[in-house]
């Protein structure tokens, strides 16, 4: 897999408080992972190289507005997000208090992405692409190559990953830009995670090889 800017795009899934910062709801279960992996380094310097290499980079964030509350059923990570207040706002056109609350962008992220040229999609409400305009912004660029990394491993990025093979796109994995949740009776999400990717995703590879790849395309 080759990487150009005229048709590769870097899509970062979640780069936000509530999963990725000590602070954040989730970091009891993430953290650990987050930390290994040094997964807001690596997603910095992917999005660093993507501003400066001229890739488009494209956003897909979570956010849950109040009326998101009156759905009929969830499943269990679901349920657990609505509980904490994971990636919660006031509504879906009003920013009172989200600066600085779990569903703003980690301040070491938030330069990259707020930039004119930065693509925020739509929030996807579960874990994939299919309730976002992520393919739409992806085809108006001309895009048929993406770059995926993000939160978290085992659930978004797994389900934007499937979606986008589906939908036909060359997609990669930048393995360690990644991270996933930890629980005591039912695994490690990222380990979970690199079998699927390998079986699936057409190249699954460390940042610094993907960074040095598009430099070198550039």
């Amino acid at each position: 897999m080759k990487f150009d800017p005229t048709n590769t795009a870097i899509v970062v899934i979640d780069p936000q408080i509530d999963v990725l910062s000590p602070t954040g709801r989730n970091w009891a279960a993430v953290g650990a992972s987050v930390t290994e992996n040094d997964t807001v380094a690596h997603l910095a310097q992917l999005m660093e190289t993507a501003v400066a290499q001229s890739y488009p980079l494209v956003i897909s964030p979570h956010y849950f507005y109040p009326s998101d509350s009156q759905w009929l059923f969830n499943g269990p990570l679901e349920s657990d997000e609505f509980a904490t207040g994971t990636f919660a706002r006031v509504g879906a056109l009003d920013l009172t208090d989200f600066a600085g609350s779990g569903a703003d962008w980690l301040p070491a992220l938030a330069p990259f992405i707020n930039r004119q040229t930065t693509v925020v999609a739509s929030p996807h409400k579960v874990f994939g692409p299919q309730t976002n305009d992520v393919v739409l912004q992806l085809r108006k660029r001309g895009c048929d190559r993406v770059i995926l990394a993000g939160m978290l491993a085992n659930m978004c990025v797994e389900s934007h990953l499937r979606h986008l093979l589906e939908d036909g796109f060359e997609v990669a994995v930048a393995v360690d830009a990644v991270a996933g949740p930890r629980h005591p009776a039912w695994g490690d999400g990222y380990r979970a995670a690199l079998v699927n990717y390998r079986f699936l995703a057409h190249a699954v590879l460390p940042t610094g090889e993907i960074v040095s790849a598009m430099n070198g395309a550039a």
